[in-house]
């Protein structure tokens, strides 16, 4: 019997590069999108970058922009274009209006489709479908057209809308209300599920998505969430009870966060970040092999700002070191030396000198100073299980 399997959807992604960033971090943000379409199963086949002084109102890039993008994806039978920001409803329709054939993707949109692909439980597949009909309310107009339209290589939205290509906006509120409603019941049970947990310093993972949260969770737990070199691989909270020595505590593992990370998934994921909010002691994990490691720490804390939790006992965990680079200086070289040029130690040094002290260098695949950072966590759960609950210090 012959497999037959469907190709990949092929896409071109489309980025702008305004006076606000450099055109290296335009290429960053291009390579993010391009790693989050190959999270969603399709394939990266060409991208645009164009120099403009602000946004087009109307078609997002420049009218000729728009000319070359289309004579390249006629030739080249693209499937889907994606733009690295979110589109307004009428950039949307002038866009395909131009582009005809091709389906037109936004940031927003890929995420929400990424996070439709990966939501396991039903409170996550709950939160993702909010989502959804949150974003798809004001695009009815032109949405529900194309809906239906399924393809191999998992770019075409999933959930919200597939099955109801005729619902209106009273309909699509009322399911919001409904999905609301439930989310609220689901927040209840874990409220009750929380509250069980009785004298046990609460440790939470977070970070940038892909830093390396979940490895270091069945690391430290011995335990087996998943993990993969996929952005999003983790949607649904994960608490595992671990000892060290012979102090007990609770550690959650929750969902990476990402620059641009659309406002109703963080609005509908409330529930899953409340394991953050009740955390006694956060761990933030980072990619320090990243180029953009320093600004993805910016994101994942403006992230936690947005939920009030900065004011938090914080570990900065710098993951990855193992997979670190940086470009030798020559002895003849007397030019002063740059980022690129840092070793792993004088980088350290920097990084300690601009976060303070509560930073800590792992690599969690090569298990590298992981003794270490056991008994720094014990230190410091230690001290907050001795401040939170000064009658019951019997452990250590």
């Amino acid at each position: 019997m012959i497999e037959t399997r469907k190709e990949p959807d092929r896409c071109i992604v489309v980025g702008v590069c305004t006076p606000e960033m450099s055109v290296q971090q335009a290429e960053e943000y291009l390579d993010e999108l391009t790693f989050l379409i190959d999270t969603a199963g399709a394939v990266v086949e060409k991208r645009f970058l164009q120099n403009l002084k602000s946004i087009d109102k109307r078609t997002f890039v420049g009218s000729g922009k728009l000319d070359e993008i289309k004579e390249y994806a006629d030739a080249a039978e693209i499937q889907w274009l994606v733009f690295d920001d979110e589109l307004t409803p009428s950039q949307l329709r002038n866009i395909e209006r131009e582009l005809q054939n091709i389906n037109v993707l936004d940031r927003t949109g890929l995420i929400l489709n990424i996070f439709a692909q990966r939501a396991r439980t039903s409170e996550a597949r709950t939160q993702v479908e909010l989502a959804q009909y949150q974003y798809l309310l004001p695009r009815l107009t032109r949405m529900w057209s194309h809906l239906d339209r399924q393809r191999g290589g998992g770019l075409t939205m999933r959930g919200a809308g597939e099955t109801q290509l005729e619902t209106d906006r009273r309909i699509v509120l009322s399911k919001i209300a409904l999905l609301k409603e439930k989310l609220r019941s689901i927040d209840k049970q874990k409220l009750t599920q929380r509250a069980g947990r009785e004298q046990l310093v609460r440790v939470s993972l977070v970070g940038y998505t892909n830093a390396g949260k979940s490895t270091i969770m069945n690391l430290v737990s011995k335990s087996d969430v998943f993990a993969e070199n996929k952005l999003f691989a983790t949607l649904d909270t994960t608490v595992r009870k671990v000892v060290i020595d012979n102090l007990p505590f609770l550690l959650s593992d929750t969902v990476g966060f990402i620059r641009k990370l659309p406002h109703g998934l963080v609005e509908s994921f409330k529930s899953t970040l409340d394991e953050v909010r009740e955390a006694d002691l956060l761990v933030h994990v980072v990619d320090i092999s990243h180029p953009s490691f320093e600004q993805q720490v910016d994101v994942v804390n403006k992230t936690l700002e947005e939920i009030n939790v900065c004011d938090k006992p914080t570990l900065l965990l710098f993951n990855k070191i193992d997979a670190y680079k940086y470009i030798a200086k020559e002895e003849d070289d007397l030019t002063p030396a740059t980022r690129e040029n840092w070793n792993l130690e004088a980088l350290e040094a920097y990084l300690e000198k601009k976060y303070g002290h509560s930073v800590f260098f792992l690599s969690a695949k090569e298990k590298y100073n992981y003794e270490q950072l056991r008994v720094l966590l014990y230190n410091w759960i230690k001290d907050i299980h001795a401040t939170k609950y000064p009658y019951n210090n019997f452990l250590y």
